[in-house]
């Protein structure tokens, strides 16, 4: 091979190194760091990049995408003294490349093993209620620890998540036995509750029911009181009626005759009836003398009418003592 085609071949090898160390593509969401004669230089963008070989080179290489990390199990002490192993998630992304590359050795272990002593600090200040019922509070307070310390490494924890937290197998079975015990005491409860409630409602139907029988018998004697009422009331209306008319008739044009007449009638319809039940009877001596019976009736009706009209005549006074002075006298058949 002659000299002019081993240069040849020499300077096509010098471009291709050239070309080669030369032309960097940068991928989309990633950040390379250039140092010049171990000098930061700058930081190259995604996309096709020139730099001079052999003066410039790529020290470092960052993805800007959000990543998780495993946090590996580990014990912690909560405030009540009970030992947890607790494991998590922690998910960070590169925000400054630079600081990324010059602000810690291995920033990413170091993000990490803050997170593991963040998490024991924050779970030593809760009990272990708080550890299961405050997830969100804690997770909280560990970003924010973090953050406080990662910004001069270049990262940003987005989030961190706890992923299991396991008490000793005797607090499990303790805390199982105190589910236990709350879920009879409100089973307990419930049942207590909805006793009273029947035996409330039970009164309360007893006592409507007294209420309501006590009203309708209120309500059943006012009705039979006021019917009794207007019975008495109807009666005594009928009779006054009927002794109007009774009294008209007798001052009617033969009404004497008619009276002695319907005096007699009853005076033989009543005789007739005599001895037909078992009871007792006394008998004047002349029973069997219809006609003085009617007389001595007439002359009781007639020496009444006179003293009803003597009554009617006289003072209120006068008449009172009258009326206790005053004697039938009798009729002789």
């Amino acid at each position: 091979m002659d000299p002019k085609t081993l240069f040849l071949l020499f300077v096509l090898g010098i471009t291709s190194l050239i070309i080669f160390k030369g032309v960097r593509i940068v991928p989309q969401q990633q950040a390379w760091v250039v140092q010049r004669f171990g000098k930061f230089m700058k930081v190259l963008e995604p996309g096709l990049n020139l730099i001079i070989p052999f003066v410039h080179q790529v020290a470092y290489k960052h993805s800007l995408k959000e990543q998780a990390f495993d946090v590996h199990r580990q014990t912690a002490i909560t405030r009540d003294n009970v030992t947890l192993n607790i494991d998590g998630v922690l998910y960070t992304r590169v925000t400054d490349p630079i600081k990324a590359s010059y602000g810690a050795g291995d920033p990413l272990y170091a993000v990490i093993q803050l997170a593991q002593t963040t998490m024991r600090s924050e779970i030593g200040k809760m009990s272990l209620d708080q550890t299961f019922e405050e997830r969100e509070t804690l997770n909280h307070n560990i970003v924010s620890a973090i953050n406080e310390a990662s910004d001069a490494w270049g990262l940003q924890c987005m989030r961190y998540e706890i992923k299991d937290i396991d008490p000793p197998k005797n607090i499990l079975q303790a805390m199982e036995l105190q589910v236990a015990a709350e879920r009879r005491k409100r089973a307990e409860i419930l049942e207590s509750e909805g006793q009273r409630e029947a035996k409330i409602n039970v009164a309360e139907g007893e006592k409507r029911y007294v209420v309501l029988q006590s009203e309708a018998a209120m309500t059943d004697q006012v009705n039979r009181a006021k019917g009794e009422a207007e019975a008495i009331l109807a009666v005594a209306e009928a009779t006054a009626e009927g002794i109007n008319k009774i009294a008209k008739a007798i001052n009617a044009p033969g009404g004497s005759d008619a009276a002695s007449l319907k005096v007699a009638e009853n005076y033989v319809n009543a005789f007739g009836n005599l001895a037909q039940e078992s009871t007792t009877i006394l008998l004047p001596a002349n029973a069997n003398d219809a006609g003085s019976m009617v007389a001595q009736a007439m002359s009781v009706f007639e020496n009444i009418k006179e003293k009803n009209k003597s009554i009617k005549s006289s003072s209120p006074k006068d008449d009172a003592f009258e009326l206790r002075n005053t004697s039938i006298p009798p009729v002789d058949a």
